[in-house]
């Protein structure tokens, strides 16, 4: 059975006036959120998602844990709806849990929004997560450089977050647990102050989970302290359920939205039958087939794998004026393009600008229900938009929706 030994700890920093950040630290389960909406708001948002996703984790899956993230996406949109004073509360949540996975331990994480999951293995430091952020979205296309992300005005506006929309993308991983590794997860307060070479020699240095946490808060507040700023680190001290002869480098770690994860594993070493003398040219012969097969094997699961990950996904994207469905990944993968699959009725133009980007840029679906249905939420906000703007005044007005912090 894996065991953890970790610490936590959260500051409001030098410039906040109040810690709309949240920390989960229960064994087997860890999470971070970071809240916004102001005036009690954004710590209402961040308290709320944590208490729903430690009363949704009742089993340890992966799927359970993404279905927590969801339902409190739900709850957060349910009571800001409900209580004005509550209203545009959201938050980010990045949280990693023990799962059992095919019969096997594994560190189940997820994450929606800006907050970081990080993994210390070997003595390096690499981010897992991805930050849903719009100068993040550029960097990742290549349109902006690490460099001028960091200093860009609109660094603070989120793509994804809790509490923004009645349905939410949460992305998700598993990761194979080994002895030594140690993970961090943060809100934006510790990276945007502490560069990631500080952070991991930090880590490196200080072996207490507790005393590392409060040390990087020290160093985010050294920096600046210009946002609240929470940390937890957990270490694994056991991998009792870890297959013995597993390499640590073999190791996959498949980031995915919805669908199944598999793990590559290391080959077996059959153990060498000795061989008379005379034997020796018919195993060369045995073994050049045995490689000539692997190889074949090889080439041929490639192709299975870009064919399958080309075909099995849905998108929302443009055709023309009109918001569409397509069969494929956005962009393509290599020479499967995404095929229309349908147009909707709804224009590019009355689509909600807070989803504009994402839908310009293809907003990936497990399935076609879950294209339609989220057509069917953006068709739902235009009209209820389009339905308050009337009623509140007599000339027309136009609002643009953005997720800042």
């Amino acid at each position: 059975m894996t065991r953890f030994a970790w610490g936590a700890a959260s500051d409001t920093g030098r410039v906040r006036q109040a810690n709309e950040d949240s920390f989960l630290a229960v064994d087997g389960l860890f999470a971070v959120a970071d809240g916004m909406g102001g005036h009690q708001a954004g710590e209402v948002a961040s308290h709320l998602a944590l208490e729903c996703l430690q009363d949704g984790f009742t089993a340890a899956g992966t799927d359970v844990l993404v279905r927590s993230v969801e339902d409190a996406n739900r709850t957060l949109v349910s009571r800001s709806t409900a209580d004005p004073e509550l209203a545009g509360m959201g938050t980010t949540l990045v949280a990693m849990a023990l799962v059992d996975a095919n019969g096997r331990d594994a560190i189940g994480v997820v994450n929606v929004g800006d907050s970081r999951l990080y993994l210390m293995s070997d003595g390096n430091l690499a981010q897992i997560t991805e930050d849903h952020s719009l100068v993040a979205t550029m960097e990742r296309q290549g349109r902006l450089t690490a460099a001028e992300a960091a200093v860009h005005p609109q660094r603070n506006i989120l793509t994804r977050a809790l509490g923004i929309d009645g349905s939410v993308l949460v992305d998700s991983w598993e990761i194979l647990p080994i002895i030594g590794d140690r993970y961090l997860i943060c809100s934006d307060g510790l990276f945007n102050e502490v560069d990631e070479n500080r952070i991991s020699a930090t880590l490196r240095r200080i072996a207490d989970p507790s005393e590392a946490c409060r040390e990087l808060i020290r160093l985010a507040n050294e920096g600046g302290g210009r946002d609240n700023i929470t940390c937890v680190i957990v270490d694994i001290i056991d991998d009792a359920g870890r297959d013995p002869n597993a390499d640590p480098a073999n190791r996959v770690r498949t980031s995915h939205t919805g669908g199944d994860l598999t793990y590559e594993e290391p080959s077996s070493v059959q153990p060498k039958e000795p061989r008379a003398p005379s034997a020796l040219r018919s195993s060369f012969t045995w073994r050049v087939g045995v490689f000539i097969a692997a190889f074949v094997f090889v080439i041929l699961a490639g192709f299975a794998f870009i064919w399958w990950t080309g075909t099995k996904t849905w998108y929302v994207g443009v055709s023309g004026q009109n918001v569409a469905i397509f069969h494929g990944k956005p962009g393509g993968v290599l020479w499967i393009q995404p095929e229309l699959a349908e147009e909707s009725e709804l224009l590019v133009a009355n689509v909600p600008q807070a989803a504009m980007f994402d839908v310009e840029n293809g907003v990936e679906q497990p399935s076609l229900g879950s294209a339609r249905s989220y057509i069917a939420n953006l068709i739902e906000q235009n009209a209820k938009s389009a339905s308050s703007t009337s009623s509140s005044s007599t000339s027309t007005s136009s609002t643009t929706t953005t997720i800042a912090r």
